[in-house]
């Protein structure tokens, strides 16, 4: 039997990826058959190609077939029945609605298509057959194909392609994990660390492995007990309210074959040892092992609970140090780099600017890919990847190149509309907003916008306020844009994505915030990285931004977002793609979390709103810079590894501990503190810490009565000691500073 070109134009015609095939190969009868993974074949296509009436036809799985996945039984077939069997008592009527087909070699497809964008091909259950390992089950999904009836010798014995079944996502769950509890193949998971002991016998952990009680464990960190059948109790995972099972525990062995049930790997198996290292103890087997000791677990052993898992993630910690802030000091070179992009731009803006900055030049490097990735991709958690940045530096050291830089490679790959200089109203920026749905704003001198808010706090400025603060979190969200007078109604944009790199002054702009803004979560939510010196000028390089560049920048400006495929309205609904973490971040997100709070109730207890709204975003940030991080390290195949989140946890701590010493140095609550604080400032700048009262006086423009009153308050709260100091003269009257 061939295949004609009106069989082929009815597939079409119900919206499958219809291709020639060549039967005996199993693969498409065409050159290139990438494209049809996207999209449909045209008419005129299928026309040329079943011209000559082929012996065989292929659909395309996934996206351009409408999110179709078929479940493909291998070996004769031999697990087929058992599945239905599984699908039957788990959701009537599900199995009935199937499209089936029989194959040559006595295997079953069973096809549907999904309301969510599908994977790729997934291995299902596999088994030894003939002391090789089989693959009895697997899915053809995004990417794959296979081969259908009418070619010959394929058998639809149920449905029609002309009527497959769209399912939900918990339809096509019951589905797959019917089919994975079938399986008789368990990779095992990486082997356990060897447990420290200086005494012979049973170790905490193999004491723990036969009597440890695992069931109790799993439920106390949410996984939901659903059954036993055949000596194997199911379980469902944290977060999932309904469905079927998503790991099984038999002889003392727990198997997951979900891919969300971190901190846990689909297809492998864990030992209770291993489960309560990974839910008790963040993974670090010799913690976990001290602590099974402590509670009687195995033989006597030195007490291991000192074992600190700062120890592991570096730079995390949940140890603080005094209450009193100190500066960190100008943030460590090393975090100015991330690798691929971020550092590729950063490196061409330093070769091309009269005074080059690297600080200035990274920050102008990561919030433009902050801004390409806008909309297109998530973490895990539906964060994005959206930044408000601000680079401080001293006049002429060259805030102007970034800027530039980033206009360029944005006029490159015709963005340049989606970027702006300046904001004029809050009305403004949701007209901009509604229209382009994402922009980076680069603006010069932010501290004049800022005492402009500060300095007329009418309306219309606090509007722009409350406009950047929310079109901020509505990233992951909607936001409603305001009705226009005259037409009643208020449209909304899905997921807006407003990206902010301002420069400043240091000085001028920490005396641009006020307390309000230390608390609004403005101050909050932003990146600072501060320079303090100008670099040393160069000839510039001239040259154009490198192609390699612009390929990377291309890629990210035109990803598509969409998989589940949208068509022309991707850009009014994305649906970012997820990047994935690696199962080790698990740990170190969950740590990184905790010092964050922790910090946030230390400044809850001593009522320190500033310290409370800026460490309440420091996770949120995190998350940000380490999904940037993983964007610029690798396009292709982008990935949250463990040096990511190092990295941004290392940057976020230092910043926010800057940005807080800053403010508490430049910030004042009122008048009288503003006098106090500058008075400070005036001899912390001066040699040995100290000033005459006269230069002080002079400094401060104030009456000598006002300067008294500042006196005398330093002096009570010991910041300030009085001193004489030498002059060209006679000695004079001064004070030190010595907070």
């Amino acid at each position: 039997m061939r295949i004609s070109f009106e069989t082929a134009k009815t597939l079409l015609d119900h919206g499958l990826s219809v291709l020639p095939a060549r039967r005996k190969e199993k693969c498409p009868a065409v050159r290139s058959w990438k494209a049809y993974q996207e999209r449909l074949p045209t008419q005129q296509e299928v026309g040329g190609w079943f011209s000559n009436a082929p012996d065989a036809v292929c659909i395309v799985t996934g996206e351009a077939s409408g999110n179709l996945e078929i479940i493909d039984f291998d070996n004769g077939g031999e697990l087929f029945e058992p599945w239905e069997n599984l699908v039957r008592e788990s959701a009537k009527g599900l199995f009935d609605r199937l499209v089936i087909e029989q194959t040559p070699s006595g295997g079953w497809h069973a096809v549907y298509r999904c309301e969510r964008a599908v994977a790729g091909n997934m291995k299902l259950a596999q088994g030894r057959r003939d002391g090789k390992l089989t693959t009895l089950i697997e899915t053809r999904g995004h990417g794959g194909l296979f081969l259908c009836a009418p070619t010959p010798k394929y058998e639809l014995v149920q449905g029609d392609f002309s009527a497959i079944p769209m399912f939900s996502e918990n339809q096509r769950d019951i589905l797959l994990s019917s089919a994975r509890r079938l399986n008789e193949h368990w990779v095992s998971a990486d082997p356990e660390p060897a447990q420290k002991t200086q005494s012979s016998g049973l170790l905490p952990g193999e004491d723990y492995n036969q009597r440890g009680d695992i069931k109790n464990l799993l439920e106390k960190y949410g996984w939901k007990y659903l059954y036993n059948k055949n000596d194997n109790d199911y379980f469902r995972r944290p977060g999932k309210n309904s469905g079927s099972c998503s790991a099984s525990l038999k002889d003392r062995t727990f198997f997951v074959f979900s891919s969300n049930a971190a901190p846990f790997e689909a297809w492998k198996s864990y030992s209770p040892f291993a489960v309560y290292a990974l839910l008790e103890c963040y993974g670090d087997y010799s913690f976990a092992a001290g602590e099974l000791a402590s509670q009687g677990y195995g033989n006597p052993e030195p007490d291991n609970k000192d074992v600190d898992i700062s120890g592991i993630i570096g730079a995390v910690t949940r140890k603080t140090n005094s209450d009193e802030l100190v500066d960190p000091g100008t943030l460590p070179e090393h975090l100015l780099s991330a690798p691929g992009f971020i550092n590729d731009v950063t490196e061409y803006t330093m070769r091309t600017a009269p005074y080059p900055n690297r600080t200035l030049a990274f920050s102008g490097a990561l919030t433009l890919l902050s801004f390409l990735l806008a909309r297109r991709v998530r973490d895990c958690a539906d964060v994005r990847s959206n930044v408000f940045l601000v680079a401080l530096a001293n006049s002429g050291a060259g805030k102007d190149h970034p800027r530039k830089v980033n206009m360029n490679i944005a006029y490159e790959l015709g963005l340049h509309n989606h970027l702006g200089d300046a904001f004029a109203s809050g009305e403004g920026l949701q007209d901009v907003m509604a229209h382009y749905n994402y922009m980076l704003f680069q603006t010069d001198e932010i501290d004049g916008l800022l005492r402009t808010i500060n300095g007329f706090p009418d309306a219309r400025h606090e509007s722009l306020m409350n406009t950047m603060l929310k079109m901020y979190s509505a990233a992951n969200s909607i936001y409603k844009v305001r009705a226009k007078a005259g037409t009643g109604e208020s449209n909304s944009i899905v997921n807006p994505s407003l990206t902010l790199y301002g420069t400043a002054v240091p000085k001028y702009y920490y005396e641009s915030l006020n307390e309000r803004m230390l608390s609004n979560g403005f101050f909050a939510r932003l990146l600072i990285f501060e320079s303090e010196t100008r670099g040393e000028g160069q000839e510039p390089d001239l040259t154009p931004v490198p192609p390699e560049i612009i390929s990377a920048a291309d890629y990210w400006a035109n990803f598509n977002s969409s998989p589940g495929g949208r068509g022309n309205l991707r850009n009014e609904f994305p649906a970012p793609f997820i990047i994935p973490a690696a199962p080790e971040t698990v740990p170190l997100y969950r740590e990184i979390r905790r010092s964050a709070e922790d910090c946030y109730h230390k400044a809850e207890k001593i009522k320190d709103t500033a310290g409370m709204s800026v460490w309440a975003r420091a996770y949120e940030k995190v998350r940000k810079l380490a999904l940037i991080y993983a964007a610029s390290a690798d396009r292709q195949n982008p990935r949250i590894t463990p040096e990511a989140i190092s990295w941004a946890w290392e940057m976020v701590r230092h910043q926010t501990l800057k940005m807080l010493f800053m403010a508490k140095l430049h910030v004042a609550e009122n008048p009288f503190h503003a006098m106090c604080l500058k008075m400070e400032q005036k001899l912390a700048a001066s040699p040995d810490r100290a000033a005459t009262r006269s230069d002080i006086l002079r400094h401060l423009k104030c009456k000598a009565g006002e300067l008294d009153e500042v006196v005398e308050s330093l002096l009570q709260q010991e910041r300030i000691a009085k001193v004489e100091i030498t002059t060209k003269t006679k000695p004079a009257a001064g004070f030190k500073l010595i907070a």
